[in-house]
Parts: C-alpha cells; sequence; structure tokens
C-alpha cells in the first residue's frame, strides 16, 4: 500500500486520468475530490461492496426465480362515427 500525505487542495494522481483532491478535513474525517472519465466507477467502499453481492445473486439466479413480465395493457381504438 502506498501512504502519502496530502494538504486540503493537494491532490495525487492515478494513472493519466484520475485525479483525487483533498477538499476538506474536519476532525476525523476527510473531503476527497475524485476527478474520473465517466467510464469510470467510482463508489464508496461499502456501496461497491453491496453492488458485488447483488451481482452474484443475479449471475446465481435460474429462469424460475425471475418472475414474468407484465402483460402489457392493449391501447383501445376509439371507433369514429360518421358524420
Amino acid at each position: 500500500m502506498l501512504v502519502l500525505t496530502r494538504k486540503v487542495n493537494q491532490s495525487i494522481m492515478i494513472g493519466d486520468d484520475i485525479e483525487v483532491i483533498v477538499l476538506e478535513v474536519r476532525g476525523e474525517q476527510v473531503r476527497l475530490g475524485i476527478k474520473a472519465p465517466r467510464t469510470v466507477a467510482v463508489h464508496r467502499r461499502e456501496i461497491y461492496e453491496a453492488i458485488q453481492q447483488e451481482n452474484l445473486r443475479a449471475a446465481e439466479a435460474q429462469p424460475q426465480d425471475v418472475p414474468p413480465a407484465p402483460e402489457k395493457p392493449q391501447k383501445s381504438r376509439s371507433v369514429r362515427s360518421a358524420s
């Protein structure tokens, strides 16, 4: 693990296109800003782990576990009378 010391408004680069900026330090909390391409997913660790668990559950699902899609209501056609 690489350990770095940064002050507010200082940043680190990850590769060529991801920048992590220290925005604020308040007690034991540190606010970070992350600049990354939209193609890179950025999540808090607990959210990332929840996504991974959900993906595992979805991969293990059997066809009978998936409820059938609701039927689309038929569009009613109104009949116009000739005037």
